[in-house]
């Protein structure tokens, strides 16, 4: 198991004294978080190492209520001297904003007490930085083999996490998590122009048992060839097709159209000064008409291995399963203690996440997915009942409005499907649409067997921004009559 650096009984103790400090002061409401980050990067480009990077920060942030008002004050120093004036800045702040802030009330919750820890097998920062370079090289290796290839572009990133949380209704939890991950980008370039391909270990909880499992270098000359191959590939044509979007590139879709949607501090107007609204408003819960039978997203922060999977929010409320849309009807949200109260929720649903000691928790992504077809369907089934469409793998560009309504989305490879049958790649290939018009168009889903997880680990919000990271999982999806090639 990996080794966290800081001492529980201490941790929890800095803790209480800042949390006591703030409520003999006058707080109605404190938390206090203790965050140790460690992260460690590796990047190479053909035959050398490009970048080797790790990082370490730890500090501590009170959060404080005071008549409605809200502060947040952060210190990397854990003397008590500066967990105490910490404590006093975020309740001056408190007071400051309560005649401007909205109270939306605070919704009760239990107090939690525990220990989460992510299971590892082997701590990724315990293993050589030899063996990573060396199995980076060897994909470019592999990859720059293939003729018609010119460059190879891989990484590898690591992530450890120790957090502590004490607040004044006598919540303590403890959470140690480690993410891992891996990628590498490959391009092939002839006269005219130049196409990548790319092949990840996704981002998961876990350690570094995550990449000596994925074959990465096994598939290297695979994806390499499927880069050559869309150097000769055709446009994408234009008109009505149907989609099959595989799992790598479904969780991108979802990411924007629906994760961000239905971030009840969005829906409130409480975003957009940077991250833009919702068109999926209040007053539509329960009536919105956001896909097809077919569709239900579920949100699981018990996942195992899921990104947003700790054991408890940064409100302290613990880990949750709930369906944000049923048979395709909006039927919940993603929610802090401080808003769900405004859609007449009792209980948070525990989406409330900070990326750092330095920042102070706003609503953040689940682990949200497409819950897979209920009846037996493989991919192949699927896409023999497609007489024109397009198979898209892996996430691409994208561009969404402020409201999170109108898109358009690209992917990373593009096959050509006629007749029930795969045909050649495709060149490039985007589609675009109106959120409910394209989860509508939803009739296929496969079944559980073909349900993959997919990890986001750099989603911006907030101002000053934060990132975040978030599971998304689906199997192979098919959509009718979609919109494709006219950008």
């Amino acid at each position: 198991m990996p080794a966290f650096c800081l001492d529980s009984q201490d941790m929890f103790d800095r803790c209480r004294e800042a949390v006591e400090i703030a409520r003999l002061s006058g707080a109605i409401y404190a938390d206090c978080r203790v965050v140790y980050l460690r992260r460690q990067e590796i990047a190479v480009e053909d035959d050398r190492p490009e970048q080797i990077s790790e990082t370490e920060s730890c500090g501590i942030g009170v959060r404080v209520a005071h008549a409605g008002g809200w502060g947040f004050a952060a210190t990397p120093y854990l003397e008590r001297n500066a967990i105490a004036a910490a404590a006093d800045q975020a309740l001056a702040m408190a007071r400051a904003a309560c005649r401007a802030a909205p109270d939306l009330g605070w919704a009760e919750e239990p107090p939690a007490r525990g220990i989460f820890e992510t299971p590892v097998q082997i701590d990724p920062f315990a293993v050589s930085l030899d063996e990573k370079i060396s199995l980076l090289l060897a994909i470019s290796r592999a990859a720059r083999a293939i003729k018609g290839v010119r460059k190879c572009q891989g990484g590898m990133q690591f992530k450890c996490e120790h957090r502590f949380f004490v607040n004044s209704e006598n919540a303590e939890v403890e959470s140690r998590g480690i993410t891992s991950a891996a990628k590498y980008v490959i391009t092939a370039v002839d006269e005219h122009t130049a196409k990548t391909r790319y092949f990840e270990a996704y981002p998961l909880n876990a350690g570094y048992e995550h990449i000596r499992a994925m074959p990465l270098l096994e598939q290297a000359p695979r994806v390499a060839e499927e880069a050559v191959r869309k150097l000769r590939g055709r446009p994408c044509p234009k008109g009505r097709r149907d989609l099959v979007l595989l799992p790598s590139h479904l969780a991108l879709t979802m990411h924007e159209s629906i994760g961000h949607a239905t971030e009840l501090d969005r829906v409130l107007g409480m975003e957009e000064s940077l991250a833009g609204s919702s068109f999926a408003t209040v007053d539509l819960l329960g009536k919105l008409r956001y896909g097809s039978a077919a569709m239900n997203i579920l949100c699981d922060n018990t996942m195992p291995q899921g990104l947003a999977t700790r054991g408890w929010d940064d409100d302290g409320v613990a880990g949750q399963r709930w369906h944000i849309i049923r048979d395709g009807i909006l039927i919940d949200y993603q929610t802090s203690r401080q808003v769900c109260r405004a859609i007449g929720s009792r209980r948070s649903r525990g989406s409330c996440r900070a990326d750092s000691w330095a920042s102070v928790p706003i609503v953040r992504q689940s682990n949200l997915g497409l819950e897979p077809g209920p009846e037996p369907l493989t991919l192949e089934e699927m896409i023999a009942d497609v007489k024109e469409g397009i198979l898209i793998d892996g996430m691409g560009s994208f561009s969404i409005d402020q409201r999170r309504l109108n898109f358009q989305f690209g992917g990373d490879a593009f096959w050509e499907i006629r007749r029930g049958k795969i045909g050649e790649m495709l060149a490039d290939a985007t589609y675009r649409a109106i959120t409910t018009e394209f989860w509508g168009s939803l009739d296929a889903v496969c079944d559980r067997r073909f349900w993959e997880p997919r990890g986001v680990m750099n989603c911006g919000k907030g101002d000053p921004m934060q990132i975040a990271q978030m599971t998304h999982g689906s199997a192979p999806a098919r959509f009718r009559k979609i919109c494709v090639g006219d950008a």
